[in-house]
């Protein structure tokens, strides 16, 4: 591909969403074929999709530009690509994916609740953008294959949905205040997953294989050269899904119908086993030890434990019981999870190097993101309705001189932005349906209901599609209103337009230009 002296030009007006419907073509196919068996035709489509320019460029795309950490460094100190970078990893990749050799992590180390250290090792931008590409042909794959009660880090799955499945475990209806919960945590997962249990189980060609190998190998432990993915790379996450799958469906069981019922959710290494009071804590705890004991992981003995429904438990940073005089089952933010959240917003708050309008920027999407994760719990009580911090936040923005009363007022109301709360209303994801089964008028909708308020409605009247590219809402990239005459004050529902967040940079970008 010959450029223009402008890379940024060149970049900006690739047609992406053509891009994007030629790799998810190919992924539903790769989909397709494993859900009817065929493996080796899904090995020839991944072959297709590891080969595509589409493929590479929407991975680049993904980890220099879309991706929450895009400006992390790894090994090489490199934080960010310039557009003439980007074009020529695109090169690279083409050339080397096959062989691709994977640079050395950079260790980050990450304090945990208990006090000791977690080390989150960060591959390089080049080595995400190799992951990236990978995850694209190996996800479809194994997605036909997820258990249905497995919801951490899969595309169109969620928290709420295993939020949603403990509420119809342990509900009035089905006698919840009878039953127990065994939770389940596996000491250290992603530092002692066994290699060979991976690689086992991967759906790829064997190139692909060799490739996820010398990953693997770049961030092991040398006490455990054998296990270990590393935490930070792209395709971590998904490699711990592979191998825990199955775990799942120790413990189910048939109803009348025919049903299967499974007494696991799981969220990534997290899980709980629902248990009537019939079910032996212990033989199924014996099951799940020997499921990990075969992948090279342990069951940690002090997290491990039965509590009744009555007594509570915590789970993915909420609080699931069942009321004794009502039996009705509740979900509230947990007290860790509180208290983490407290402390986040009083930092800012009395950090006296910003000025009022900085705290009102910062606070305003952190207030905002910890009411909307947990808009389906009960959330009326004094406890949780941040009364006590807006007052607070209210007399330190009084504090300033330039600050009037009602100004004050004002500016706490948009630091604390309001979130409709709905108790246990979530709409869990049907049964083992995937994106990748392309039913887009179903996964398009679902994710719109991601968003409420102007954004919400924006989205219904485009009939859940961004404004600016036509694609559907999908594979879970963030979607921003975009101020059509660029007046930010001209909150009119004619003036907005709901686009995906890329492309709303790409239209700042042609503004800038113009100006």
């Amino acid at each position: 591909m010959t450029h223009s002296v402008s890379y940024s030009d060149d970049w900006e007006f690739i047609d992406w969403k053509k891009l994007q419907k030629i790799l998810f073509r190919l992924q539903k196919r790769i989909f397709k074929a494993v859900r009817e068996g065929d493996k080796a035709k899904a090995r020839r489509l991944q072959k297709l999709v590891l080969s595509s320019y589409a493929a590479r460029m929407l991975a680049i795309r993904q980890v220099s530009q879309l991706n929450t950490g895009k400006k992390t460094a790894g090994i090489d100190g490199v934080k960010s690509l310039t557009f003439k970078q980007r074009f020529n990893l695109e090169t690279t990749l083409k050339q080397e994916y096959k062989t691709w050799k994977h640079q050395g992590l950079r260790e980050i180390p990450i304090p945990k609740k208990d006090g000791s250290i977690r080390l989150l090792k960060v591959p390089t931008i080049a080595d995400r953008a190799w992951q990236c590409l990978v995850k694209y042909a190996l996800e479809p794959a194994h997605e036909a294959e997820f258990h249905a009660k497995s919801y951490g880090f899969r595309p169109g799955r969620s928290t709420h949905d295993a939020q949603k499945v403990l509420f119809n475990n342990l509900r009035s209806s089905v006698n919840g205040i009878n039953k127990r919960v065994l939770e389940i945590d596996i000491e250290k997962c992603f530092d002692r997953i066994s290699h060979k249990a991976i690689l086992d189980k991967v759906i790829s060609p064997n190139f692909v294989k060799t490739g996820l190998t010398r990953c693997l190998k770049s961030g092991v432990s040398p006490e455990f050269p054998e296990q270990g993915t590393p935490q930070g790379g792209v395709c971590s996450p998904l490699l711990a899904n592979i191998a825990l799958n199955g775990i799942e469906k120790i413990g189910e069981f048939k109803i009348k119908n025919g049903k299967i019922i499974s007494k696991c959710i799981r969220y990534a290494d997290d899980m709980v086993f629902i248990l009537k009071p019939e079910d032996r804590a212990d033989e199924l705890l014996a099951k799940v030890e020997e499921f990990l004991a075969a992948r090279g992981m342990n069951v940690s003995q002090k997290k491990t434990k039965v509590t009744a429904s009555i007594d509570g438990f915590n789970f993915l940073g909420w609080r699931f019981y069942v009321q004794k005089n009502n039996e009705k089952f509740r979900s509230t933010p947990s007290t860790e999870n509180f208290k983490a959240f407290r402390s986040k917003v009083k930092k800012i708050v009395n950090n006296s190097n910003y000025g009022a309008e900085t705290k009102v920027h910062k606070l305003a999407p952190i207030i905002r993101g910890w009411r909307y994760y947990h808009k389906y719990c009960k959330m009326d009580g004094s406890r949780f309705n941040l009364f006590g911090l807006e007052d607070r936040t209210r007399k330190v923005f009084l504090k300033q001189k330039t600050i009037g009363r009602h100004q004050a007022v004002k500016m706490v109301r948009t630091a604390f932005p309001k979130v409709s709360f709905s108790e246990n209303k979530f709409v869990s994801v049907k049964g083992n349906k995937s994106p990748f089964d392309g039913d887009l008028v179903y996964w398009s909708k679902r994710n719109s209901i991601l968003y409420d308020g102007m954004l919400a409605t924006t989205l219904r009247k485009q009939n859940h599609s961004c404004g600016y590219c036509g694609l559907k809402l999908l594979q879970g990239e963030k979607v921003e209103l975009h101020h059509i005459d660029c007046n930010h004050n001209n909150w009119e529902y004619k003036n907005l337009l709901a686009i995906h967040r890329s492309c709303h940079h790409y239209i700042h970008m042609s503004n800038s230009r113009k100006d």
